[in-house]
Order: C-alpha cells, then sequence, then structure tokens
C-alpha cells in the first residue's frame, strides 16, 4: 500500500502529537487512529489499532523512563505484569464486544471524573502517600487489571483512569500519579501489541517510522509535565475529558 509523501507529512505530524498528548495524560489513540484511517484509505481497522498500539508503546515508554528517572515514584512490579496480562486479555476478547455498549458507560464515568476534579481543587494538589493498608493494595491491584483489560478492547481514557486510580486509592499527587500511570500503560500498550502483532495486525513498515515522531513528542510531552506539574496535569485531565466526552458523544450518536 503505497503513501504519498503529503500523506507522511500529515502522519509524522499526527503521531508526534498524539506521543505529546499520550505523555501529558493519555488520548494520543484518539488522535493518530482516526488518522490512519483517513490518510490510508482501505486500511483495515484492526491493521490500524495494531499500528498504533506499536507507535504507542514506543513513545509512552520514553516517556515513562523521563518521568521516572525525575519523579522515582514507588511502582508495584505486580502493577507491569497485571497491566500486560489484562491488556492482552481485552485484546483477544476485542471482537466480542461492541464498542457502542462500552461508549455510553466511559461517556458518564469520564464526566463524573471531570466533575469529581473540578469540584474538589486540592484533590492530587499534593503527595500524603500515607502506609498503603492491604485494602488499598488490592483495591488498585483491581483497578489496575480491570482498566487494563479496558486498553485492550477500547482504550480511549486509559492515562487518565490510571491516573485517577493512583491519586485517589494511594492518595499520589497528579505528577507522581502521572509517573505510575506512564509505567502502567507502557505495559498495557505492549500486552495488546503482542495480541495484534501475533494476529498480523500491524504494520511495522509504518509503525516504525511513526514510532519515532511519537518519541520526541512524548519527550516533548515528559518535559511538559516535569515543567507544569500537577496543577498541569489537572487541567490537562479536565481538558481530557470535555474532549473526549464530545468525541466518543460524537461516535455514539452523530
Amino acid at each position: 500500500m503505497d503513501i504519498g509523501l503529503g500523506a507522511w507529512g500529515i502522519l509524522v505530524a499526527g503521531a508526534a502529537a498524539a506521543g505529546w498528548v499520550d505523555a501529558v495524560i493519555g488520548g494520543g489513540g484518539l488522535v493518530l487512529i482516526p488518522l490512519l484511517l483517513a490518510v490510508v484509505p482501505g486500511l483495515a481497522p484492526a491493521t490500524a489499532l495494531g499500528t498504533n498500539k506499536l507507535v504507542g508503546v514506543s513513545g509512552t515508554t520514553t516517556a515513562a523512563w523521563t518521568l521516572v528517572r525525575r519523579v522515582r515514584p514507588r511502582i508495584n512490579p505486580w502493577f507491569v505484569v497485571l497491566a500486560l496480562v489484562c491488556s492482552g486479555a481485552g485484546a483477544l476478547s476485542a471482537s466480542l464486544i461492541d464498542a457502542t455498549l462500552l461508549r455510553p458507560f466511559i461517556i458518564i464515568l469520564m464526566l463524573a471524573v471531570g466533575t469529581f476534579v473540578a469540584l474538589r481543587p486540592g484533590f492530587g494538589a499534593s503527595d500524603a502517600a500515607p502506609p498503603v493498608g492491604r485494602w488499598r493494595r488490592w483495591l488498585v491491584l483491581l483497578l489496575v487489571g480491570v482498566i487494563a483489560f479496558y486498553d485492550g478492547i477500547f482504550g480511549p481514557g486509559t492515562g487518565m483512569f490510571l491516573i485517577m486510580a493512583f491519586t485517589a486509592v494511594l492518595s499520589r499527587d497528579f505528577l507522581h500519579s502521572a509517573a505510575m500511570a506512564k509505567v502502567v500503560n507502557t505495559s498495557t500498550n505492549l500486552g495488546a501489541l503482542l495480541v495484534f502483532a501475533v494476529g498480523g495486525h500491524v504494520w511495522w513498515q509504518l509503525g516504525l517510522v511513526l514510532a519515532v515522531a511519537n518519541i520526541a513528542g512524548a519527550q516533548l510531552g515528559a518535559r511538559t509535565v516535569l515543567g507544569g506539574g500537577a496543577r498541569l496535569v489537572r487541567a490537562a485531565l479536565l481538558i481530557v475529558v470535555v474532549v473526549m466526552s464530545s468525541y466518543l458523544a460524537w461516535q455514539q450518536f452523530g
């Protein structure tokens, strides 16, 4: 499948923008997947999803590395293992679940998250990090597994939901939660990518080229987060709620 020079320029720019969005709050797939389907006519949706995972895991990995080196959050290794397994299981189940059934629930959940954050200006502003009791450990593991499974099936808002889970359950600030979310999100992307790759749904040549642009965008996004801190992540979260909810509503009812 041939791609013209102009189309390459659009895709490279889109991959860089998606990397920045993913690094700041998550949701880069909502930028790149529609772009792939629009710019490359005839591209199978499964191939667009698989190629997006290849691009996304590249940028998210480098953003996670940058954030972890600077913020140094405590990350339970079981989060990474569980995210890998559950996202792969979600990708395997994707064909069995109708996305139109998920969208209304996700829209409501996003709006609830946005309303909560907007009404609680102190939420995520300080890093209390109290000793984590047993019930909190089990609850956050459950949430990581559910969110990772969701990422494999559908995906929009995964980074935001992970940040909310770590902030609410572990009492971390948005900056530490964002760093933890990037590590877990890298694992969810990898788990889904492995499933798509085995199924032959990854356009490797295109994905590897776009991955370079995505890494550049992700590095810029990671530095944006480090410069803006918890306040920036909070603002980005509220913006993502509005944009993603509107986009999903348009897909569902438009």
